[in-house]
């Protein structure tokens, strides 16, 4: 097995999103142009939903989250817990050294996306809005499909430090974020993820405002042994795939036995899971391969660079320490991807479809922008000024080598 094996499989195709970066520019510059007229026309639209006032009360969200059991409570405490404390342990710290200093200041005002759909998403308002707090961004907005009673992601947003809340959706939200409306006021940078519609609407603001990332359809890669347990790997799969019908995982072991022994637990459970219809469409995109030998099962996990890589196997830390390229990289069998998307502290907004050979997953640094300040002595000046000016006359840049060469001067 080698590289070549996959390439087909990241070969894109842009030919069939053609037409939907057609409608996503012309919602775009609808919403540049009518604001909240268009945001109200899309939302009746595409959700069926006629809405006058997209803001939700700040009472709306307390209220949801005291509507919530203790143990609810507590589990996304918890979780918000953990998650500031991983990203207050990571987060950039000014350096400062006589004439030379880096400093770092938290954004202004960031937008995250929340999505709606088919499942509730808590778990990515903590997981975008808490890395923000904890980098110290004052106006923290959330956008969301969500109009139903969906108490649990009202609540998230409630403890999360979120500021404002708007319920609506899709590439208009995007352009609402990226451009202002009456409602809605302009952010400096969008996070979150979303469908196809959310990604190439990111990607066409991007610039006007910043962008995480263009995430696609979740992924993993799993590397199991006969130590696995395989029941456990079957679920693993599961938990990939009921993301949506285009989630996909590679299953890369080292002998037909094991990918035969997973199969048969996945064949014996898929029926039991309650998003089963999801399941058997998304498991049409997996592909499973027996690996040759640990240099090309490296050489292949650095080139898919996986969103999520899980490592069952008896060699798990010696494998992982090959791996460069990854959005997140899960170890044993305490370490499923699933806690991952949840409460291991890291956020789970997480590079897809290669990207993670050239990007990071989200976190706090994200959220700050940063400068350097130079402070030089004369003594400094004098050491280093004769080669900016030799540099200066050599690019033809006259001005230059004056601005210089007057400091030495005098």
């Amino acid at each position: 097995m080698n590289t070549k094996t996959f390439k087909q499989i990241f070969t894109a195709d842009d030919s069939t999103d053609l037409e939907s970066t057609d409608n996503v520019l012309s919602i775009i510059e609808d919403v540049k142009q009518n604001k909240d007229a268009a945001l109200k026309k899309y939302t009746a639209q595409f959700d069926g939903q006629q809405v006058e006032d997209f803001k939700v009360s700040a009472e709306k969200l307390k209220n949801s989250f005291e509507s919530l059991n203790e143990e609810e409570q507590n589990a996304l405490l918890l979780i918000k817990e953990r998650i500031a404390d991983y990203q207050q342990s990571i987060k950039y710290k000014d350096y400062e050294d006589g004439e030379f200093s880096y400093v770092y200041h938290p954004l202004e005002r960031i937008g995250i996306y929340i999505p709606g759909g088919t499942a509730l998403y808590p778990s990515s308002v903590l997981m975008t809005a808490v890395p923000a707090a904890a980098a110290g961004v004052r106006n923290i907005v959330a956008v969301t499909p969500t109009f139903s009673n969906d108490n649990i992601t009202f609540a998230a947003l409630y403890i999360a430090g979120v500021t404002e809340v708007y319920t609506v959706g899709g590439a208009q939200a995007i352009a609402a974020l990226a451009y202002g409306t009456e409602s809605i006021e302009k952010v400096d940078k969008i996070v979150g993820p979303g469908n196809k519609y959310v990604a190439l609407a990111k990607k066409q603001v991007f610039g006007d405002v910043g962008i995480d990332m263009i995430a696609g359809p979740s992924e993993i890669l799993l590397y199991v042994d006969e130590s696995a347990d395989y029941t456990a790997s079957a679920y693993d799969i599961f938990a990939q795939a009921e993301h949506d019908v285009n989630a996909r995982t590679f299953l890369i072991a080292e002998s037909q036995e094991v990918i035969d022994g997973i199969q048969l637990e996945v064949n014996r459970l898929i029926d039991s899971q309650v998003r089963t219809d999801v399941i058997r469409e998304s498991l049409k995109n997996n592909h499973y391969q027996i690996v040759d030998n640990r240099k090309e099962l490296i050489d292949v996990i650095n080139f898919i660079a996986p969103e999520h890589v899980s490592i069952q196997h008896r060699d798990e830390q010696e494998i992982s320490r090959g791996i460069r390229y990854a959005g997140a990289v899960f170890i044993g069998k305490y370490s499923p991807e699933a806690i991952g998307d949840y409460a291991a502290g890291p956020s789970h907004v997480l590079p897809t479809n290669q990207t993670g050979r050239f990007s990071h997953g989200l976190n706090v640094n994200d959220f700050l922008t940063s400068h350097a300040i130079i402070n030089l002595k004369e003594v400094t000046y004098n050491h280093i000024a004769d080669a900016a000016k030799t540099i200066a006359k050599k690019e033809g840049l006259d001005a230059h080598y004056e601005s210089l060469n007057i400091r030495t001067e005098r």
